[in-house]
């Protein structure tokens, strides 16, 4: 759990944001008396409407982070005489991600039982929840996707709360333990804990998942992501104004609340923010538990990314539609605005097209949307800009970081175009799952969305353009030089984070995923048919052993690992075998399908708690030797490494 902060900190960080809208206020006002040129209204206004925006969104954010709440944590529960109950819906999930969470779930220190809902009628899926002891349920139709299946589960399973876990969300044994008690108050109906993620390397981490994130207040998370701010800041922000709200995983709920809004809500495909609406208009309470107690896979690709987005950006606008947190009744206007800055966010994107657009519309028209002089006016956007970003920056506690932010804004900006739209149509949206495990073969990159290449385009050409207007080659003039001087370097800017983002789409190691499952760094020591071995990396299919002598090592092997506190022996097959770079002799070994009890002892050594940890500072540790071999002329790192682990 996050430290307490210091009260003069608290104070410290309200002072620069109250300064910092004081500021936006007084700027806005001015821009709006003194400086609108309305001979170019249809670029004024709309630039003037764009500022606006921005302000009304940094006044939200003030509001949901005036307080990053703080309140004491529930006692341990070790033992409950409710009947309590684990859910994991799953639909096409690969075995090798559902594995991890079954046993981990199994794991879990409260007496209670394990569910595995398959929405997908797979036998073999029934005979991994049977091996490994818990209880298989299908159901006949299949109808509102996760919230029926949900739904589906609670007129068959007795219980008095549920958890709730996505099929790749793998939980520590503490996770009931360390929440059940928060329901001791009876008007409490959900529990959310934050989401963390264990393939350290996939799309929404910063520099590969090694490299640490600025500290966040005490989190527990040592790498920076793209949904940090969301989970370890804003989440409990909203919690301090009764708004924090169910993410679909990771959360414990009590059956009577969901009972008494007639279930999982099936009008959108964000059920688990809908539902959290209803129960707030019944009065029902939420709390929102500040300590990682489950991990994920993140979106590995860009591709991915954008479909998450785009189905969570498109349940919002279905609930502005169906229950507008705005206006429907029941609600505090703290969890209104709590709500307004989640639903409303989706439509930042917009401001982003405009901000990436004006600048090329002023260097081809000539046409400057302000009426000020260059001091003035770069005095007072200055100091309102860098006072935002300061504000930004501490009521976030570090965890907003700009070019990331406008990095991803861009990566999501398709997606939410197409999901904003839908506020306007009556369409119902599919429920697309989001894809977990093996997305690819691994040699594909994501595509690029056509409007960044439009961007790019269009801004080579404004190149061409402001360059030829300078030099008197076209019918423009430019009244307003300092202006339009500023709105080309305003475009070089832009154009650099577009490469940025384009970059990023397009880098090999976010290529669609060719492996079922996570693949781990580990310094393990083994036995494969007699022969000694270190296992090099490990993951539920196979693992990348360094021995003596590969040609000791028959095809079909017999393969013992001894991880921390535990001997597990799988049957596999020797793939490959060659010598990298530094000389070691390496083979890439394969497991044999089903062995589902010894592989879940596995996945309980690699994705426990204590595990994530260790395999951190083992991936830094490979990580510096890697770059100074690498410095040295000796990378250390083989091509055919990618082949090791099926």
């Amino acid at each position: 759990m996050p430290a307490p902060e210091s009260p003069s900190r608290v104070w410290s960080i309200r002072a620069i944001a109250i300064l910092a809208l004081t500021i936006t206020v007084a700027y806005l006002i001015w821009r709006g008396t003194s400086t609108l040129a309305m001979d170019v209204w249809w670029l004024s206004i709309p630039l003037y409407l764009l500022e606006i925006h921005a302000a009304v969104g940094l006044g939200l954010f003030t509001f949901s982070l005036w307080d990053v709440d703080r309140r004491p944590t529930a006692h341990e529960v070790l033992k409950t005489r409710a009947r309590v109950a684990v859910l994991i819906p799953t639909y096409n999930e690969d075995l090798e991600v559902l594995m991890p969470t079954v046993a981990a779930a199994l794991e879990m220190r409260v007496k209670h039982e394990t569910w595995v809902l398959d929405d997908g009628d797979r036998p073999e899926v029934a005979q991994l929840a049977r091996e490994l002891g818990a209880k298989y349920l299908a159901r006949p139709t299949h109808e509102h996707a996760k919230a029926g299946n949900l739904n589906h589960a609670l007129t068959i399973i007795k219980a008095d709360f549920i958890a709730v876990l996505d099929a790749d969300h793998v939980a520590s044994p503490e996770f009931l333990t360390h929440t059940l008690g928060y329901f001791d108050d009876p008007g409490i109906a959900l529990v959310q804990t934050p989401q963390e993620f264990y393939n350290l390397e996939s799309f929404e981490h910063e520099a590969g998942g090694v490299t640490k994130a600025e500290p966040l207040d005490g989190a527990t998370s040592a790498t920076f992501h793209e949904q940090v701010l969301f989970y370890r800041i804003l989440q409990p922000g909203k919690n301090r104004w009764g708004g924090a709200f169910w993410c679909g995983t990771g959360a414990v709920l009590r059956v009577a609340a969901l009972r008494d809004v007639n279930g999982v809500a099936t009008d959108t495909i964000t059920e688990d923010i809908h539902t959290t609406i209803r129960l707030h208009r019944k009065g029902w309470k939420t709390v929102y538990h500040n300590e990682v107690l489950a991990r994920g896979l993140a979106a590995s690709d860009a591709a991915t990314y954008q479909l998450q987005r785009h189905r969570w950006g498109t349940g919002a606008m279905q609930v502005l539609r169906r229950e507008n947190p705005l206006f429907v009744s029941g609600l505090t206007l703290p969890q209104r605005l709590t709500y307004a800055a989640t639903l409303l966010g989706w439509f930042d994107s917009w401001r982003s097209l405009g901000l990436l657009l004006l600048p090329l519309i002023v260097i081809a028209t000539g046409a400057v949307p302000i009426a000020a002089d260059a001091l003035t006016f770069g005095l007072f956007f200055g100091a309102t800009f860098v006072l935002g970003q300061l504000s930004l920056r501490v009521l976030s506690r570090g965890c907003h970081r700009p070019v990331l932010s406008i990095l991803f804004e861009f990566v999501r900006m398709t997606p939410n175009f197409m999901a904003t739209m839908t506020l306007f149509t009556n369409r119902r949206a599919a429920f697309r799952v989001t894809p977990k495990g093996r997305t690819g073969d691994g040699r594909r990159a994501s595509q690029l969305p056509p409007l960044l290449v439009a961007v790019l385009a269009m801004s080579v050409v404004s190149v061409v353009w402001y360059t030829a207007t300078l030099l008197g080659f076209t019918p423009v003039t430019y009244a307003v030089p300092w202006a339009v001087h500023a709105a080309f370097a305003w475009m070089l800017i832009n154009v650099g984070l577009v490469w940025l983002a384009i970059h990023r789409i397009r880098a090999s190691r976010f290529s669609a995923e060719r492996r079922s499952s996570v693949r781990f760094a580990t310094d393990f020591s083994g036995r494969v048919d007699g022969v000694e071995a270190w296992v090099r990396d490990l993951s539920l299919t196979g693992a990348r052993l360094e021995v003596p002598d590969a040609s000791a090592i028959a095809t079909d092997a017999h393969l013992i690992v001894d991880t921390t506190g535990d001997t597990i022996e799988l049957q596999g097959v020797a793939r490959s075998s060659w010598t990298d770079r530094v000389g070691r002799t390496m083979v890439g070994f394969e497991f044999l399908e089903g062995q589902y009890p010894a592989r879940a002892r596995l996945a309980l050594a690699l994705f426990g708690a204590r595990a994530t940890e260790s395999r951190r500072m083992t991936a830094a540790r490979r990580a510096t030797a890697e770059a100074k071999a690498a410095a040295a002329g000796r990378d250390g790192h083989d091509p055919q490494d990618g082949v090791a682990a099926a």
